[in-house]
């Protein structure tokens, strides 16, 4: 299969695909704990660590299936995330973010200094078990949760905690409890995304996991539109990719992807689907196909 797909698509263009899909599994993470639920966190990357040096690690050194691993890894990452989440998911707002930015500096500076991920050299001759097939199988399968999640009863009561906390525990919404169960569910999805992200680069270093990862991924998500996962798989599809497409003016590239990022933000500030969800769109097209009919 991986020599068919070579045959079809360049393997540069494989990896820039599947970093693309990577980072969407992460982002819809992040949406769903910022965007859905309303909390605001500045730590995601360590949690993208956590899954990547726990999977990597059972398949380089325990010689652990790639899948088993990888499920190991997200479950790792959502159990540290559940752990942090009890203590500082009882904060709000900026509170909440400088908590889960220092979390996010303990995790890179312990696995800086930590013997089993390599220290500050970093974990390499890590197997490469990520390839374009099992990435998107894996997108498709966090989409899909998402879009349930999000019309179930859990996603209605995430929605209410984000609009107003306080009225939604005088409905009965225990609003702790689903605070940490989403953290949970982001958390692990982070996780998987760092499993394939080691797979994928076979080197990890714990400087490649710090605050201007975590804002990346937040960029993904607040410049598609929070709460939207149509604008999470966007936004993060053209950020990952426009510096790619703007190698051609070389020294400039970052510059003008920055001054992208400023034009969307005045331009489009809910994001470039903000507010738009799967069902909306199914209705459009639905509205749009009973037009034509007519």
């Amino acid at each position: 299969m991986s020599q068919w797909l070579t045959s079809v698509i360049d393997p540069y263009y494989q990896q820039v695909l599947m970093l693309v899909g990577i980072y969407i599994i992460a982002a819809l993470g992040l949406n769903l704990i910022t965007g859905l639920c309303g909390q605001l966190t500045f730590g995601h990357a360590a949690f993208l660590s956590i899954g990547a040096y726990t999977a990597a690690i059972l398949t380089r050194d325990f010689h652990m299936p790639f899948l088993a691993s990888l499920i190991l890894g997200g479950l790792m990452a959502a159990l540290f995330g559940i752990l942090l989440g009890i203590p500082v998911l009882k904060l709000t707002g900026d509170y909440l973010g400088i908590a889960t930015l220092g979390f996010g500096e303990i995790v890179r500076v312990a696995f800086t200094n930590m013997k089993i991920t390599g220290g500050a050299i970093g974990l390499a001759a890590i197997p490469r078990a990520s390839n374009l097939i099992n990435v998107t199988i894996f997108v498709i399968l966090a989409v899909v949760a998402m879009v349930l999640l999000e019309n179930s009863r859990f996603g209605r009561a995430l929605k209410a905690i984000r609009e107003d906390e306080i009225a939604a525990e005088a409905m009965g919404i225990n609003a702790m409890w689903y605070k940490i169960q989403a953290f949970g569910i982001g958390c692990f999805l982070a996780g998987i995304s760092g499993g394939f992200y080691a797979h994928m680069l076979q080197y990890l270093n714990p400087n490649d996991f710090g605050f201007l990862k975590s804002f990346e991924i937040l960029n993904f998500v607040v410049l598609g539109g929070l709460g939207s996962i149509p604008g999470t798989i966007v936004g993060t599809t053209v950020l990952t990719l426009a510096p790619e497409f703007l190698r051609f003016v070389r020294e400039y590239r970052m510059m003008i992807y920055g001054l992208l990022l400023v034009l969307m933000m005045i331009f489009r500030p809910n994001g470039l689907l903000g507010g738009v969800n799967f069902r909306r769109l199914l209705r459009r097209r639905k509205q749009k196909a009973a037009a034509l009919s007519s």
